[in-house]
């Protein structure tokens, strides 16, 4: 029967006299072995890896040699703890429980540690590349991110309560009275979360589009969390509305299900003027701002004739609600150039007042 690496590693030592005299170096002499090994690996091994890797036009396979580098060196070198262990004789009972143990949980959380560092630092287009250049969606992503570390912290625990030999029973029975307890102590908490993966599923708005929630703030969603929305302003101003209200709100979405903004220009122009020669001047408006999108085109529509002026409305679409403002601001002034130009006159609302002349009996 072929011998393991670790009996060989013991026949081995087992010709230096002087070791297995004391073995408290030979326990030493055992975990140096594995700490040469780890860097024996880390020159042959990992390095040969990460030079293939960057011959490829795939990213996932340095994101792999990246993330197994640190953790699999220091595997290497607690495995050997655990062997030094393992060796005659034996250690005292109290150390031969702490120190394999210590070992196993140490193993654990630099795995889960480097796994947590790993979600934690991989931004969107980093984990777009990782799969091929696919499009991922950003509030998918947070929510598969934000989920995954308390994944990960969960069952970190809950493994070292396992390594610890720690009897997880009366831990399960007693979980339903402290999840009562908890989910009466943090209700709003547990609203916002479930909040949360509602506004995930519901696909109401998404990072970078500009909605308008029920209090009547506007802004553009900048981070859709696991337990709040922030919303930044125009006025450069940070909102942060927990989950819980957003997902029973109103809330009005300018860029979707299209990313443009509709504006509306109302215009009034003096009773007499050339209604046909106004509509043109409008449209050429429009079409010069090259912030109007072409498809739906601008329009004009006669609405009304009002007291002192005949009402036109100018309907357009600019490419990024963000521009709304601006853009208002922008063709509005050219307008009233464009008509001080053709001398359409833009009138102001008129009163005559007639006095009567009462004359008075004598």
């Amino acid at each position: 029967m072929e011998l393991t690496f670790f009996s060989q590693l013991d026949s081995f030592l087992r010709g230096f006299p002087l070791l297995h005299e004391y073995d408290l170096l030979e326990r030493l002499v055992i975990v140096c072995i594995y700490a040469v090994l780890a860097k024996v690996f880390d020159l042959l091994l990992i390095r040969s890896l990460r030079k293939l890797a960057k011959k490829t036009r795939m990213h996932f396979d340095d994101f792999l040699v990246d993330f197994f580098h640190r953790p699999f060196l220091a595997t290497v070198i607690l495995i050997g703890v655990l062997h030094a262990c393992s060796v005659e004789p034996a250690l005292p009972q109290s150390a031969a429980w702490i120190i394999p143990n210590g070992s196993k949980t140490l193993i654990l959380m630099v795995w889960c540690a480097a796994l947590s560092r790993s979600l934690s630092r991989t931004s969107l287009e980093a984990a777009s590349r990782i799969l091929g250049g696919r499009h991922i969606d950003p509030d998918i992503f947070l929510l598969f991110k934000n989920v995954s570390r308390i994944l990960v912290l969960f069952f970190t625990i809950l493994w070292i309560l396992l390594i610890w030999q720690v009897n997880l029973s009366p831990l399960f029975a007693s979980a339903g009275i402290v999840g009562i307890a908890i989910a009466l102590a943090a209700k709003d908490t547990l609203a916002n979360f479930f909040g949360g993966i509602s506004v995930f599923m519901d696909r109401a708005y998404k990072v970078g589009e500009y909605i308008i929630i029920e209090s009547g703030e506007r802004g553009e969603v900048v981070e859709v969390g696991i337990r709040s929305t922030k919303i930044l302003t125009r006025d450069d101003v940070m909102i942060t509305v927990p989950n819980g209200i957003m997902a029973n709100s109103k809330i009005i979405n300018e860029s979707a299900p299209q990313p443009r903004f509709r504006i509306r220009l109302d215009i009034g122009v003096a009773y007499g003027t050339d209604l046909d020669m106004v509509e043109n001047l409008l449209l050429r408006v429009a079409d010069e701002n090259n912030q109007v999108v072409k498809q739906p085109a601008p329009r004009v529509r006669l609405r009304a004739f009002g007291d002192s002026a005949v009402n036109f409305q100018l309907l357009l679409w600019v490419r990024d609600p963000r521009e709304k403002g601006r853009q208002t601001h922008l063709l509005l002034k050219e307008v009233y150039r464009v008509f001080n130009e053709n001398n359409v006159s833009i009138p102001f609302p008129q009163r005559d007042v007639y006095l009567r002349e009462q004359k008075v009996e004598s």
